[in-house]
């Protein structure tokens, strides 16, 4: 049996003069305590006094040294008493270990781990001063269970030690998360969430006012140090918030500590506080702000002083007025008040001395004769306590109360659960049951990790794998009362969600906010970035603290970092949204399409009048001369190329840019075909009227030049058919020239089809430059080669010029180009080969005669 262990880790050596089968304690702990008696006993370690100077404590002892000479705290001894009447409500509970009494052993801690460690080991022990050892080293353990230690690190201890033995532990107040591992603490259970959630539930907290900038303020514990761990680095991963300051409040009173930590607090921008610590630390700590008169921060309390009465007092208030926290679950216990009333000294055993401090300082009388010689009033324990000023009857907000009524339920549960354990059906060797006269502390674990009941409150008790609690927590709130007084509000609740994680219900407006503003403050290193700019981190500070940088060009922020627009779209001017690029094209709307269209009709309308010219004097010298049929079908093919030209102008289609290129590549083919064709027969009709001369011209009759130029055409209509099979143009939205227009052009899909179109162009309008330019000096009648010579100069040099500018040119204005060279190479053809016809025919008609012709062709050598 582990009691026999824990005997020898408690005596310092066996007393000689007892037989070797007994352990005699050499000395025993003198410790605060109540006590009854039962069939099974429950230990528990409340913190009934919390200040003053401890003293020195040893194994050796003297047994009438004082365990301690705290301040006497009302609300702690309430825990005690909590746990008193739990027991007795389950002994009067015929439905829950009937036939079996439980009693109890409730010891003060004193708020000292030396003290509250030995009271550990005294309730798992005995305190017996001598102990014989049965056989086997077997019996019923002293106590099976212990409710406390109320303090992370007094549990640390206790669960290190009894851990090893697994005698269960429950605690109502330790949060550190540390004691959720089952490999160090495979014995610890708690009634009370740990501190990893009570961070989260904070961090929820401070997300949802947007504080991303605080302070921590943390006790030098293992409470206050694993908290600091842990809110470090979920604060950043879970709200993307930055601590300005992380402290370590001493315990003891060191007033230039306290004074560095308020001063680094009146200095920084950070407005939020968040302090995990334990009421004595925020005492020192407040005696410091008041002295420094720190003002307009907003308080975050953890669990541990949240409903704490001790701080609301006129001086702190003005300071803490409006603080925040998070509080343990509240609970009603029916019936608690009126055992609170039955307390009565005089009814409990003389060893109590919790009851009997506590009706001396309710009553402000003492027990001792002793107390008379300094005028002092004798306590006669007939005074009748509810008529008492005191804090212990208000049981409307019973918070770690109710954490200690579950606990001691739990253990109830459990014992119950094994009592009622079916021999041969049992869960351990063999199919056993645990009974009470052998009954082992880890067995009794095994069925209180399985607990699962409903308190009379509504609430489920159960534990985890870890032994902690269903995680909820109440969001309170210091509402400072005109008249001075102070009222702790609950203004919502977190709670842990399956699904959603940590889930936090406030009532905004019922916060009290201690500003002048009656608004919640802002807690921040750098305001958030205006729209249009994105965040550039600061060198050497915390990410919290940034500048904001305008976004460039294209990208647009959501007030963190900038993201590029859509390949359609770009930034606002303001960079805050994406918005439709501009679409470019050769548009029917704009000036520059205006004038070349306006200058396409024109030439067409040009070639339609000149065309009917030549009908109306198609029997005319002028008109017949040099073949009047190439002359109209070269003025259609003009005119062709003047209307061709406005397929380039308008949003690019499929068909557009399938057929622009074709019409143009076939209607200037046929034009300079036509020319070409004139510029052979004008050749051989001059060499036919040289001696032998004839033969030349049955190789230019009307069939042959009408075959020529259908050959010569129909070669660019297959160059042009074979590109659109192969590659055709086809509409492209180009982004490459502009960054916030979208630019609608053909692209030519087959550069070489584009190119061989052109080559086949060039080739013959340079043949029918060379041409013409060897007739150039022909006599003049009948000969247009000077004519031809001149246009063909121009249509060479607008050719030559637009493939440099075609190249260079972006967008619409590469359409530009190309309509430009249709235009003035078509109109220089129109000028050049029809100008001085019309001329003749319309102004000088009296030299649009055969004679007048031949006249001239005479008189020329």
């Amino acid at each position: 049996m582990f009691i026999c262990l824990l005997m020898i880790l408690l005596s310092s050596f066996l007393e000689s003069s007892f037989p070797p089968s007994s352990c005699k304690l050499q000395n025993k702990f003198n410790l605060n305590g109540i006590h009854r008696p039962g069939d099974v006993i429950l230990g528990g370690l409340f913190e009934v006094h919390y200040s003053s100077v401890f003293p020195e404590r040893t194994f050796t002892s003297e047994p009438d040294q004082p365990n301690c000479q705290f301040s006497y705290s009302f609300s702690f001894f309430v825990h005690a008493m909590t746990m008193a009447f739990a027991i007795d409500e389950i002994n009067k509970n015929s439905k829950i270990l009937p036939n079996v009494t439980l009693g109890y052993s409730l010891y003060d801690n004193c708020a000292t781990l030396e003290i509250g460690f030995s009271a550990a080991l005294s309730l798992a022990s005995g305190q017996e001063e001598q102990f014989w050892l049965l056989e086997n080293c077997s019996g019923t353990p002293s106590v099976v269970g212990i409710v406390g230690d109320p303090f992370s690190t007094f549990s640390i201890a206790a669960s290190s030690v009894l851990g090893l033995f697994k005698l269960p532990i429950v605690s109502y107040f330790a949060t550190c998360s540390c004691l959720s591992d089952r490999q160090r603490f495979p014995s610890f259970f708690r009634t009370i969430p740990s501190d990893a959630f009570q961070v989260r539930a904070m961090i929820q907290i401070l997300k949802h006012f947007g504080w991303t900038w605080v302070g921590l303020l943390v006790s030098d514990d293992d409470y206050g140090l694993h908290v600091s761990r842990s809110f470090k680095s979920d604060f950043l991963q879970l709200s993307g918030g930055c601590l300005a300051y992380s402290e370590i409040l001493p315990w003891e009173d060191h007033p230039n500590e306290y004074k560095k930590i308020v001063d680094l607090m009146a200095r920084s921008t950070a407005r939020v506080v968040i302090v995990f610590a334990h009421q004595i630390h925020l005492i020192h700590l407040m005696t410091e702000v008041v002295k420094q008169n720190v003002t307009g921060l907003q308080w975050i309390a953890s669990e541990a002083w949240t409903v704490v009465g001790g701080l609301h007092t006129p001086e702190f208030m003005p300071f803490l007025g409006g603080t925040l926290g998070i509080a343990i679950r509240r609970g009603e216990i029916p019936g608690f008040r009126d055992y609170l009333l039955k307390i009565n000294p005089t009814e409990q055993n003389s060893a109590n001395n919790m009851v009997k401090q506590f009706w001396e300082d309710t009553f402000h009388c003492r027990f001792s004769a002793d107390w008379l010689e300094d005028g002092g009033t004798l306590c006669t324990g007939e005074e009748e306590l509810r008529n008492a000023e005191t804090e212990l009857l208000d049981v409307t907000e019973l918070r770690p109360e109710y954490k200690i009524y579950k606990a001691v339920y739990a253990l109830a549960h459990a014992l119950d659960d094994m009592l009622h354990c079916v021999p041969g059906r049992g869960p351990f060797i063999g199919h056993s049951c645990a009974t009470l006269q052998k009954l082992e502390p880890w067995q009794l674990m095994y069925y209180l990790e399985k607990v699962n009941f409903t308190t009379p409150f509504g609430d489920q008790v159960f534990f985890d794998e870890n032994g902690d609690a269903l995680p909820i927590y109440d969001i309170m709130n210091w509402l400072w009362l005109p008249d001075g007084s102070t009222k702790v509000q609950n203004v919502g609740e977190v709670k842990m969600s399956a699904f959603k994680g940590e889930e936090v219900t406030l009532d905004e407006n019922k916060i009290f906010w201690n500003f002048k503003s009656k608004e919640p403050t802002t807690s921040v290193c750098s305001n958030n970035c205006p729209p249009g700019t994105h965040i550039a981190r600061k060198r050497g500070k915390p990410v919290c603290c940034y500048d904001c940088i305008p976004c460039s060009e294209g990208k647009i922020s959501n007030n963190t970092e900038c993201t590029s627009c859509p390949e359609d779209f770009w930034s606002s001017p303001q960079r805050d949204h994406c918005v439709l690029k501009r679409t470019e094209f050769l548009s029917y709307h704009e000036p520059l399409g205006i004038c070349l269209t306006t200058t396409s009709l024109l030439g067409t309308f040009i070639c339609t009048v000149v065309l009917g010219i030549f009908t109306y004097h198609r029997s005319t010298p002028m008109v017949r001369a040099n073949n009047s049929e190439l002359s109209f079908l070269l003025l259609v093919s003009l005119k062709l190329c003047f209307l061709c030209s406005l397929l380039f102008i308008g949003r690019p289609r499929l068909w557009t840019c399938q057929l622009r290129h074709a019409a143009f590549g076939i209607s200037f083919v046929l034009c300079v075909s036509c020319i070409l064709v004139k510029t052979m027969v004008v050749l051989a009709v001059f060499k036919a009227s040289k001696p032998g001369g004839g033969t030349n011209l049955k190789w230019f009759g009307a069939m042959q030049q009408r075959g020529t130029v259908l050959v010569l055409t129909s070669i660019q209509a297959a160059i042009c058919t074979a590109w659109l099979v192969s590659s055709s143009p086809t509409p492209h939205k180009n982004t490459q020239y502009y960054n916030d227009k979208v630019v609608y052009e053909c692209a030519v899909g087959s550069t070489i089809g584009f190119g061989v179109l052109l080559g086949y162009i060039g080739v013959l309008a340079f043949l029918s430059f060379l041409l013409a330019f060897l007739a150039r000096n022909l006599p003049d009648n009948f000969n247009e080669a000077k004519f031809i010579t001149f246009s063909m100069l121009i249509f060479c040099a607008v050719w030559a010029a637009f493939v440099p500018a075609y190249v260079n040119s972006p967008g619409k204005y590469a359409d530009a180009v190309e309509v430009f060279a249709i235009l003035a190479s078509s109109f220089g053809l129109l000028v050049a080969l029809f100008g001085p016809k019309c001329y003749i025919i319309l102004l000088k008609p009296e030299r649009n005669t055969k004679k007048a012709i031949m006249g001239r062709e005479t008189t020329k050598p």
